[in-house]
């Protein structure tokens, strides 16, 4: 007898216990990628990918680098006030927006504005780690050999089940959790689990049973896209057989032409490795891309950034990616929260042709701009450039576009999306606003350590103009920059009445 291959459809899938899952079908369209190749040899281990162009990379001879968007080496030493040296390289991993940490045989080493920095939580962690995430809420996770690890305002504390230590995190991610709340998705054990925000400093560890695995399919990657103006944050997950996405109705298949083999994740963009091929998803434009003229016989992924661009070894040669001649946008930074009215926002273009024009686009009005330096606000007589006043944003999720156009009718986009909540509608206070900042960067030296004492809010307040020039220069604290939000906190606090 012969049966249709629709009926032989139907009765196998009435047979297959496994639950039917909604498809995405790419279809991609192929591109030829800009290819900037590194000046030295690096290692085949992961690295930082910065978005304003360049990276940090361990090398094959073990020396940590920092390179520049052309592919040459930049400046990065070891900060003159370390008590040790970090020696031999073995792996680089993302920080934050703007830094990376470099594990080394003498430990772990921050790595910001040229310079590799003893952070003061380091004896608590030896080498061992396997990956960071920073999730929304400003805390970076270390995934480490000895258990997962949680750095917040230079604080870092132990996240424990039953008192248990969640040893052996092979992969973590930041996406929304099933139900919607911020979650931090990890990989231990081969068993794929969530970690929920359930309150400020309160995490609740979640197996993901909902997944649709087939029998004998096992979870061997993860990585986490980024939330815009334009859609939620989102976990994908690589699997020993197929690529699936955890989208707002739930988990989806993308069904590729061939096999996954490697995953990675920036911003709105997911890169994946296939077969032979190379595709890239822009998740902002819904389109899908597949890289021209890259031999992937000999392929590992490095590390990827904000703007689209990844960092891969292509046998012997490390290699930067990018779709086009892609803006980088300095300033503003994928995913952060913009707290000032003003910000000094300009923007770099890839050496070579300089483009016709070159605009910004911003809640719908559109802002043109010249070279070289391409400044949102524009500039002074002197070259300076201004500050650009986003004063008429409605607060929250915004976009803005930089967008060079070429003589020859195409144009480079680089979107970068923000969360608007200006601090001049809040009211700000030393003991809930500062004092976190005071207690987990600097009363190590300046309360009974050796350096002026800045301990209650008074000396606080008197002292308001040293403290910021000293954390707008770099020079405090000691042990590394603040992030840009909290030196932007302090100026707010201090220019709003420094309030008690």
């Amino acid at each position: 007898m012969r049966v249709s291959p629709l009926l032989l459809a139907a009765l196998l899938s009435a047979c297959d216990p496994t639950p039917s899952v909604p498809q995405d079908h790419p279809s991609p369209e192929p591109f030829q990628p800009m290819q900037v190749q590194a000046a030295v040899d690096v290692a085949p281990a992961p690295g930082f990918a910065d978005q304003t162009g360049g990276g940090i990379f361990a090398t094959a001879e073990g020396n940590v680098i920092r390179l520049r968007l052309d592919g040459t080496k930049a400046a990065l030493e070891s900060h003159p006030g370390n008590t040790v040296t970090p020696g031999r390289a073995r792996a680089v991993f993302r920080m934050g927006p703007d830094s990376a940490l470099v594990e080394a045989d003498n430990g772990l080493f921050l790595a910001q504005s040229g310079w590799l920095i003893a952070p003061p939580w380091r004896e608590v962690l030896s080498t061992g780690l396997a990956a960071t995430a920073a999730t929304p809420d400003g805390a970076v996770w270390l995934g480490h050999a000895s258990g997962l690890y949680r750095l917040q305002d230079g604080a870092l504390s132990a996240l424990k089940v039953n008192g248990q230590a969640l040893e052996g995190i092979t992969t973590l991610a930041s996406a929304p959790a099933e139900d919607g709340s911020q979650g931090l998705w990890f990989l231990r054990q081969e068993t794929l689990s969530v970690a929920v925000r359930t309150a400020p400093g309160t995490w609740q560890v979640r197996q993901v049973t909902s997944l649709p695995l087939k029998e004998g399919e096992r979870v061997v990657g993860l990585a986490g896209l980024g939330a815009s103006e334009k859609g939620k944050g989102e976990a994908w997950v690589l699997t020993s057989e197929r690529l699936m996405r955890r989208a707002a109705d739930g988990w989806r298949q993308v069904a590729l032409a061939r096999k996954p083999e490697q995953l990675l994740a920036a911003g709105r963009f997911i890169w994946v490795k296939v077969d032979g091929k190379l595709l890239s998803h822009d998740a902002e434009a819904g389109t899908w891309g597949e890289a021209s003229g890259v031999d992937t016989r000999e392929f590992r992924f490095l590390a990827a950034d904000e703007s689209g661009c990844a960092w891969v070894q292509l046998g012997a040669d490390t290699v930067a990616l990018t779709r086009g001649p892609i803006p980088r946008v300095l300033g503003l930074l994928e995913g952060s929260q913009v707290v000032e009215d003003a910000l000094v926002v300009r923007s770099r273009v890839v050496p070579g042709v300089a483009p016709l024009s070159f605009v910004y686009e911003v809640a719908g009005v559109e802002v043109p701009v010249r070279g070289p330096d391409y400044s949102l606000g524009g500039s002074e007589a002197d070259g300076t450039p201004k500050p650009y006043s986003f004063v008429g944003l409605e607060p929250g999720l915004h976009t803005l576009s930089a967008v060079a156009r070429y003589a020859d009718g195409t144009e480079a986009r680089r979107s970068v999306s923000f969360d608007y909540q200006p601090l001049s509608t809040v009211a700000l206070g030393w003991d809930k606003d500062i004092r976190p900042i005071h207690e987990a960067r600097c009363a190590k030296c300046h309360d009974s350590g050796p350096a002026r004492p800045l301990s209650t809010y008074t000396l606080w307040k008197d002292n308001a103009e040293l403290i910021i020039a000293a954390v707008k220069d770099q020079r405090m604290p000691a042990d590394g920059p603040l992030d840009p939000q909290l030196i932007s906190l302090i100026q707010r606090w201090a220019a709003t009445g420094a309030n008690p």
